[in-house]
């Protein structure tokens, strides 16, 4: 099956969006990478009317769409089907939580494809050296943006040519290490207990990082095709410096870069909400019908307990500023800390939307390890909290 050469997506050779260059066919996933590939290789744009459909005549081929429509049918469902209405009102409650990280995350991801040139990320975070995985954790904890809004951002830095232990590094530092977040854990746990959470998300992430990049110098895991062979003279300063000197500010440039904006948006998001939407909807069937004393019966500070922090973790997290209060509850039920953290931090490690998109735009291999490599750090920094504290 050909790949997208843009996003390195799977495309079946029937797609509307192709190209003929030098005898040779190109396949896109959609308009907005073909157009990409268009720019990059100096290809003229008029080429594009005579070889797509537009994207209108292909709505129904939509998976974001489908998974919508699927969740509305639903709600509208529980209209007549009272055994449906715990689960409207679940759904509807983490998309009330959440809708705001998304979108956040879907901006900052058009604004990145638009505006940060390939170059700049193969320079800072597509290295082997092991200092880019601690440029990914930094970047991540700068990044700021929900679990789920920040899915967006990476599978973006992955587009402009990050390397796969970047990304997973970047995934695994964000949630938990921003600011908001860290202000929200200290309102919660205190300095201290606080500071123990974070620092074990930045250590479990540089260590994952670190062990990603050994993996992928073995042929262990995917690496990334989307990334550019740099020059060694090549400076990003100077480069901002001379695109800021050529750039006009003018109505029509303004209009073009908001149309790119919005293009990168929706590109984005053809990527990754359906499966952002998928989650949402798997967490509010578990919330909606499992019921709630089992959580607290079972999750008790043992490693039995720990366990099944873990599998609940991995079924309900939603947003890592939705997941702090149910955190803290458990702590006050239980008084274990590391199950805290192990609950905290089980829904980036396991969560299912994360593996799956990483499964679907990076690689088998790469989604596999996932969980095989971080679950076991979690569990041990739990164990360690329980025993501090």
């Amino acid at each position: 099956m050909p790949w997208d050469p843009i996003c390195k997506m799977d495309v079946k050779e029937s797609s509307p969006w192709h190209l003929i260059q030098a005898q040779k066919t190109y396949y896109f996933c959609s308009q907005h990478c073909l157009k990409k590939f268009a720019v990059e290789n100096a290809i003229d744009l008029s080429l594009i009317d005579n070889c797509c459909v537009p994207l209108s005549k292909q709505w129904y081929k939509n998976k974001t769409l489908i998974v919508a429509i699927i969740l509305m049918a639903s709600i509208f469902l529980s209209y007549l089907l009272p055994i449906l209405i715990p689960f409207r009102e679940a759904l509807l409650m983490y998309l009330k939580m959440i809708w705001w990280a998304i979108l956040l995350g879907l901006f900052l991801g058009g604004l990145m494809d638009y505006y940060i040139p390939r170059e700049y990320i193969s320079q800072i975070l597509a290295k082997p050296q092991k200092r880019t995985i601690f440029y990914a954790v930094g970047l991540g904890t700068l990044a700021s943006v929900c679990s789920h809004g920040i899915l967006a951002i990476a599978m973006e830095l992955y587009k402009k040519g990050a390397s796969t232990p970047s990304v997973v590094a970047f995934l695994l530092a964000s949630p938990w290490t921003g600011l908001p977040i860290t202000l929200l854990l200290i309102g919660f746990f205190g300095i201290i207990k606080a500071f123990h959470i974070i620092l074990g998300a930045i250590v479990i992430a540089l260590v994952t990082g670190l062990i990603y990049q050994v993996l992928e110098e073995k042929n262990f895991i995917e690496s990334n095709d989307n990334t550019l062979t740099i020059k060694s003279d090549f400076s990003i300063l100077n480069d901002i410096k001379q695109r800021f000197q050529d750039y006009k500010f003018t109505k029509e440039q303004l209009f073009s870069d908001f149309k790119g904006i919005v293009e990168g948006v929706f590109a984005l998001g053809d990527m990754v909400v359906w499966w952002i939407l998928i989650g949402i909807a798997l967490a509010s069937l578990t919330g909606a019908y499992v019921p709630k004393n089992i959580f607290q019966h079972y999750m008790g500070p043992t490693l039995l307990g720990m366990t099944v922090t873990l599998i609940v973790a991995t079924i309900i997290e939603v947003c890592s500023e939705g997941t702090a209060p149910l955190a803290f509850e458990l702590y006050k039920q239980t008084g274990a800390l590391g199950n805290s953290f192990v609950f905290l931090m089980a829904g980036v490690v396991t969560d299912y939307t994360e593996i799956g998109l990483l499964w679907h735009n990076v690689g088998k291999k790469t989604a596999l390890w996932l969980p095989v490599i971080t679950v076991p750090q979690v569990i041990l920094w739990g164990l360690l909290a329980n025993r501090i504290f």
